[in-house]
């Protein structure tokens, strides 16, 4: 994985641990499939965890996590927020998605790899990532993994400078249909990226020993309207977390938002 990666995430660690506060429909529909899904007591493997929202969340839950990311400041921030949170972690891992060799086969109920299919933009290197963390989970384990949508890009500049499609639109086009995105001087902008066309996810994932659980916009319906819904009382915002995650796995929906979860099983 890139160099870049890791200091760009080394650089925004704290950004990283708030993004979920900006963002809670993804936070809140990521954790009510988890869930679902995770068996209680589950050892859990969080592949490029971050600065540990999730690990964090499922270690409250009753859950063993052991935290892996690219970035040390992340996992320094990790450790940092469990131990003021009152929280145990199994371990908190300075690594690499496409080197689990520490691992051994089968050695976890769950593994997350919610982050590094966003960077790894080689397809020699996303297959590579899937089969590690395929190959530690455990017959009968669940497997959770997250992209960027291709629509995402639009989206973006949808909600932060939509009068800019004017000069942009032909870039925009071009990501469109080579959906890779690599930082220069002129352009730094995000870290390297990977968009994926949503349809694209289920064929990626057919032929690897999983059955499909879930395969889901993570934002539901709202991401054009973010800000209005996360200003709602909590009420009402927990009514549209219902609407969003049951209206998720609807094809027609995966256009609204900017990340896509997909959920599977181990067969065996």
């Amino acid at each position: 994985m890139s160099r870049r990666v890791e200091s760009f995430y080394d650089n925004n660690c704290q950004d990283e641990w708030s993004r979920m506060d900006r963002h809670p429909m993804e936070f809140r529909t990521t954790l009510r499939a988890m869930a679902e899904f995770i068996p209680p007591r589950s050892r859990i493997l969080d592949i490029g965890g971050g600065p540990g929202r999730y690990s964090i969340e499922l270690a409250k839950a009753g859950h063993r996590v052991t935290l892996l990311d690219l970035s040390s400041k992340n996992v320094e921030l990790a450790r940092q927020k469990a131990r003021e949170l009152g929280v145990e972690l199994e371990d908190f891992i300075h690594g690499n998605a496409l080197d689990l060799s520490r691992f051994a086969d089968s050695s976890f109920d769950a593994v997350l790899l919610m982050g590094p299919l966003y960077h790894l933009v080689e397809p020699s290197d996303r297959e590579l990532a899937i089969r590690e963390a395929l190959r530690v989970l455990a017959p009968g384990g669940v497997f959770f993994a997250s992209f960027i949508s291709r629509y995402a890009v639009y989206l973006d500049l949808l909600k932060w400078e939509p009068e800019a499609i004017i000069h942009k639109a032909g870039d925009y086009e071009k990501l469109m249909i080579a959906p890779t995105y690599i930082p220069t001087e002129q352009n730094q902008g995000f870290t390297d990226a990977y968009f994926i066309h949503p349809m694209e996810i289920e064929p990626l994932m057919a032929g690897r020993g999983l059955t499909t659980l879930r395969l889901a916009v993570a934002e539901g319906i709202i991401a054009a309207v973010e800000a209005a819904v996360n200003a709602l009382p909590e009420e009402a915002f927990e009514a549209w977390v219902d609407v969003c995650y049951k209206l998720g796995t609807d094809p027609i929906t995966w256009g609204a938002g900017e990340h896509m979860l997909y959920v599977g099983r181990k067969d065996g």
